[in-house]
């Protein structure tokens, strides 16, 4: 039986962005594309030589409601929270936090020669809106590498085949896959029909359909349409890109800056337990 084949549906280019306390990133996605990359809130991209572009940091600031996902390819990001968690994220390793009912937490990148990664807001069910905060340290000796013909994957999360990934989330199950393909490789991947997925390339270029030759390049994210199966080719340089896929919520959003709740209710008591010292619970 020939499966469903998924087609682009947006072509989403990253715009310069300032956030933080002065980090110069690139916004790929956000409040205005909530609906479409749901359960995904937002995606920020780091592509940076110059540390004065990012060496401010993102100090102390709260989360509740979702999970932050920040994977570094090349870095060094150092953190602190509000469970008493600190360390350091390098080069492939990638931090996982649900913020839950609530966090506060610091991320200071440091000067290196490349700040090359991205971070995902990923969100919560409502039902898990308010669970107890948790953090996850994923190492790059832990995240799993698999090569095809021509294709070398990095499992960060879920599962690709018969292989499991790094980690596996708890209240979204969504797959993380960076995948990185040498050039005119074809690669395609079985999908979960329903589940949202969508690509952002880091460098290089592909085509995401069999019947042109048309080809994306770094700094775009793709979306792609409900199907089976996910398909690509590589240009002439190769392309490597970040692939995530998960099953919508389609819930309610309330969202005010770095908390997402479902209602507005929910959003002010938030704000109001920040105001009155009562947000870590």
């Amino acid at each position: 039986m020939t499966l469903k084949l998924r087609t682009v549906e947006k072509i989403v280019r990253g715009k310069h962005a300032v956030d933080g306390a002065g980090v110069h990133l690139v916004r790929l996605f956000g409040r205005d594309e909530v609906q479409d990359f749901d359960p995904f809130l937002l995606m920020d991209a780091f592509d940076s030589t110059d540390p004065d572009n990012y060496i401010k940091g993102f100090p102390w600031h709260p989360h509740r409601g979702i999970e932050t996902v920040t994977y570094l390819i090349k870095g060094d990001l150092e953190h602190g929270d509000s469970l008493g968690n600190h360390g350091s994220i390098l080069d492939g390793d990638c931090q996982w936090m649900t913020a839950g009912s609530g966090i506060i937490h610091q991320e200071m990148p440091q000067a290196t020669d490349h700040l090359l990664g991205c971070q995902i807001w990923l969100n919560l069910p409502s039902k898990d809106k308010m669970v107890s905060p948790q953090y996850n340290d994923i190492l790059d000796a832990n995240v799993p590498e698999i090569c095809e013909e021509g294709v070398k994957l990095h499992i960060i999360a879920g599962r690709y085949k018969d292989f499991i990934g790094a980690f596996e989330g708890k209240y979204v199950q969504p797959i993380y896959l960076d995948v990185e393909a040498q050039p005119g490789v074809e690669w395609s991947m079985e999908t979960g029909p329903e589940n949202t997925l969508f690509v952002y390339i880091i460098s290089g270029e592909a085509a995401f359909d069999p019947d042109t030759t048309d080809l994306l390049g770094e700094k775009n994210v793709v979306l792609f349409s409900k199907g089976e199966q996910f398909w690509m080719r590589a240009g002439s340089s190769g392309v490597r890109f970040l692939l995530l896929s998960g099953r919508p919520l389609n819930e309610p959003i309330a969202w005010g800056g770095p908390i997402v709740m479902n209602t507005r209710q929910e959003l002010n008591q938030a704000f109001a337990d920040l105001d009155k010292g009562q947000f870590i619970k």
